[in-house]
Order: C-alpha cells, then sequence, then structure tokens
C-alpha cells in the first residue's frame, strides 16, 4: 500500500504536465509523456552504462541527485496514465533514501515520483520493487516528499561505478577550477615556424560566462602534432589535452563544432587558414566523439 499515492499523484500530475513546455524535457519525452520515462527495463542487468555524456547532461540539469531504494511502484490506469505514450506504463513510485548525492534543500527518509516504462525485450514488464537507482530530479512545490525527474531517462540503476561516476562529476560542477561552459568558435591563428612543417595554431573559444579558453596546436618537423587547452590567456607549456570522460573533455567533445567556422580564420591568408582548419579538425579527431545518446535541444 502505498501512503501517499492518494494525497500525493494528483499534485504531481499536475506539476509534471508542465514539463513537457521545457526544450530540454520536451525534447526527451516520448511523444505526449508528461513525465519520465526509461526507454529500456530499468532493472536489467545486461543494460548498458550509459555514456559519459549522457551521465553529466543528467547531473547538470538536476538540483536534486538522489541513491535512493524503490519501495513499492504502483501502476496508474485511467485518468491517472493520460498521456502516457504508446507501450509504455506509468507507476506511482515510492524509494527509501539511502543518499543524497546533491540536493540543498534535503530530502525526506522517503520519496515519491512519476515513473514512465517500457516493456522488456520479451514484453514483461520490469521489475522496480527492491531496486537500488539513482534519480535525478527537481522538487516539487509544496510537496517536500515529491520529486520530479528531469528527463525520461533520469532513474538509472546504481551500481558502485555509477555511484562514483556521478558524484565525480557534481564535484568537477562546483570545483574552484570548474571549466566553463563552451559556446562556440572565436578568433584563430596559425603562425608558420621558422622549417617546413613548423607552426602554432591557437583557436580561441567563447564561453558562457567570458572566462578564457584556448586550443593550441604545436607543430615540429618529424614529430607527432601536440595540443593542448588553456583555461587562462597565458598558455603553459606544460598544458596538456584533457583526459577522456573528465568535465573538461565532455564541455569540448560535447560542444565544439564539426569544424572552423570561415569568420574564426577571416584574417588569415588562405594557406595559413588552411593549416588552421587542419589543426582544428586534429583537435576533434584526439577528442573523439562526444558519445551523447540522448537528444537534447
Amino acid at each position: 500500500m502505498i501512503s501517499a499515492f492518494h494525497r500525493r499523484p494528483a499534485v504531481l500530475l499536475a506539476c509534471l504536465a508542465s514539463a513537457v513546455s521545457s526544450p530540454v524535457i520536451a525534447a526527451q519525452m516520448p511523444q505526449n509523456s508528461a513525465v519520465s520515462a526509461t526507454s529500456a527495463s530499468p532493472g536489467s542487468s545486461a543494460q548498458a552504462a550509459p555514456p559519459y555524456a549522457d551521465i553529466a547532461d543528467l547531473v547538470i540539469a538536476s538540483p536534486i541527485i538522489a541513491d535512493a531504494t524503490i519501495r513499492s511502484a504502483l501502476k496508474l490506469k485511467g485518468a491517472d496514465s493520460a498521456g502516457v505514450a504508446p507501450g509504455m506504463t506509468r507507476y506511482y513510485v515510492e524509494a527509501d533514501l539511502v543518499a543524497l548525492v546533491r540536493g540543498a534543500g534535503g530530502l525526506p527518509p522517503r520519496i515519491g515520483y512519476l515513473l514512465d516504462v517500457a516493456p522488456d525485450s520479451a514484453g514483461r514488464q520490469p521489475k522496480l520493487k527492491k531496486l537500488r537507482v539513482l534519480l535525478f530530479g527537481r522538487s516539487v512545490p509544496g510537496t517536500p516528499n515529491q520529486i520530479q525527474l528531469v528527463a525520461p531517462d533520469a532513474q538509472i540503476p546504481w551500481s558502485p561505478t555509477e555511484d562514483q561516476r556521478v558524484r565525480a562529476i557534481a564535484q568537477s560542477l562546483v570545483a574552484a577550477d570548474a571549466p566553463p561552459v563552451v559556446t562556440g568558435i572565436g578568433n584563430a591563428f596559425h603562425v608558420p615556424g621558422a622549417l617546413p612543417g613548423e607552426g602554432e595554431t591557437q583557436v580561441f573559444l567563447t564561453t558562457a560566462n567570458g572566462a578564457p579558453v584556448s586550443l593550441t596546436v604545436l607543430r615540429r618537423p618529424g614529430e607527432q602534432p601536440r595540443w593542448a587547452v588553456a583555461l587562462s590567456e597565458i598558455v603553459d607549456e606544460a598544458a596538456a589535452p584533457p583526459a577522456r570522460d573528465t568535465l573538461l573533455w565532455y564541455r569540448l567533445a560535447c560542444a565544439l563544432p564539426a569544424a572552423l567556422p570561415d569568420r574564426s580564420t577571416a584574417s588569415l591568408d588562405p594557406a595559413n587558414a588552411e593549416l588552421a582548419r587542419q589543426d582544428y579538425r586534429f583537435v576533434l579527431e584526439q577528442l573523439g566523439p562526444c558519445g551523447r545518446t540522448r537528444s537534447l535541444r
């Protein structure tokens, strides 16, 4: 028996119905769905771990991140399941809090939320009860024991690896040296060296808070090109590329455009502009694909 069911779901449904008006949530929602949904069985042990970029997206979007164990899951029908996407089933879930990863206002020991889930490959409904999960959500105004998941995939199975990864991202976001959000490309320059094949390219990035970020590529004859990213006005000689699956890597790999804009090299002669474009492509190759599987606007 779900103690809060008769008191809370109506308020929660009304609140969560507004989620589709959010550009990010609307892009991620199955058609006509007003609440979070999973694309695979939440309890499947064979479910692949989400890419780093998907987890980073969720952490960034979530004022509340909770480690919880599902106590009960009540299948909703009739008016309470209105708007559920075809093939999905809506549940009202209550979960016991194991740990609060993020949440300035705290959470009570037991929380409730709505969840739309898809059947597994055999057409069976997932077993939610006793499943330990990581929840990415926001508070529901006036209902402190309810949360609204920020996206259809905002419940993932808990594991020590995922818990550690989520906590690391959350800590990186609030660190004093946290890399800024990259919004685009500014000017790019290429300076040839004294020897054939020698040169340096510097690409300045634009950021949401105006903080300086630049990419530098050094080429010397007979050597592999070297590149680095600088988070200050001064390029440190010891600077190195960011490690994969770190916040700085994510900020670059998931935000940089596929090609250097023409305006960025407008002040360069054609030969140096082409070298700058080549060096920019080299950086993208070294970063590798973002790996995001989620839909964002």
